[in-house]
């Protein structure tokens, strides 16, 4: 009987002494995102599972959910929005939340039925781009990026057709909903459509636009943001480090069809 009783004392400490250790070889993950980011976080949650790190993904449907969760400890992490919106964002609403990692640049481009090149771009062409707000001041930059306009030396992307400065060639804009961009194609010289709409559209992006957004158009690389106090934490950098392998990268480019570029720049690039 004492026997017994050694051996069974002995099989629970034992159990005991592995169950302690088993609890903490993985650690659980909350990561907010909306629909479009899901592929990616799929095959970067298939990789940090190799390394003891489980991922559970928190779709959201709509871009200001993410941030709030983040800040209320609903979710450990995000990645859904570019350095412009987080920044506005977080300076609105007083949150305490930091930028830990780049991930993609999802580029806006100008695209033309009728044109090859901007430099074709006729005396007086008349340019389509989105109305919105945000959507205009973002391409309006892309416009001056391809020296079609001038802006002023300080502007920030926020702001309408006032803001434009030089317009060498006269060209006539007219502002559409930014849905319709792809459709009014036929009636412009050119038109400045987003990244997603394009694609819906059928564009790819890198291809059919005859000049498009790059990685250095930092105000609009997206990011991976977690509470400021938290940046450091360990399994969120190693999480931002597999992101920015070369394997993960290349998902990003076969599941998308070269629309999405996977930029991966240090945070003082990005004004962090």
């Amino acid at each position: 009987m004492k026997k017994f009783i050694s051996m069974t004392l002995a099989f629970m400490v034992t159990t005991f002494i592995l169950a302690g250790c088993n609890s903490g070889a993985d650690e659980t993950v909350k990561v907010g995102l909306n629909g479009s980011g899901i592929p990616i976080w799929e095959k970067v949650a298939d990789l940090a599972a190799e390394e003891g790190i489980e991922l559970e993904l928190v779709e959201f449907a709509d871009y200001v959910r993410p941030n709030l969760a983040l800040a209320d400890g609903d979710v450990d992490i995000n990645a859904f929005q570019t350095v412009s919106y987080f920044d506005a964002f977080i300076e609105e609403h007083d949150l305490d939340l930091e930028p830990i990692a780049t991930t993609i640049i999802a580029p806006m481009g100008i695209y033309s039925e009728k044109y090859e090149s901007v430099n074709e771009i006729p005396e007086g062409g008349k340019v389509a781009l989105p109305k919105e707000a945000t959507n205009m001041g973002r391409a309006l930059l892309l416009l001056e990026q391809a020296g079609l306009i001038g802006l002023p030396d300080d502007f920030d992307g926020n702001g309408d057709l006032d803001k434009i400065e030089e317009n060498p060639k006269n060209l006539e804009f007219e502002p559409v909903v930014a849905a319709q961009t792809p459709r009014v194609l036929p009636d412009v010289a050119v038109s400045v459509i987003n990244n997603g709409i394009a694609v819906e559209a059928g564009f790819i992006p890198v291809e059919d636009a005859i000049f498009r957004e790059d990685d250095t158009a930092t105000p609009y690389i997206n990011i991976i943001a977690a509470r400021a106090d938290e940046t450091d934490n360990e399994a969120y950098q190693k999480i931002a480090e597999i992101y920015q392998t070369e394997e993960v990268a290349d998902h990003i480019r076969e599941v998308y069809d070269n629309s999405l570029i996977p930029t991966y720049v240090e945070l003082e690039e990005i004004g962090w």
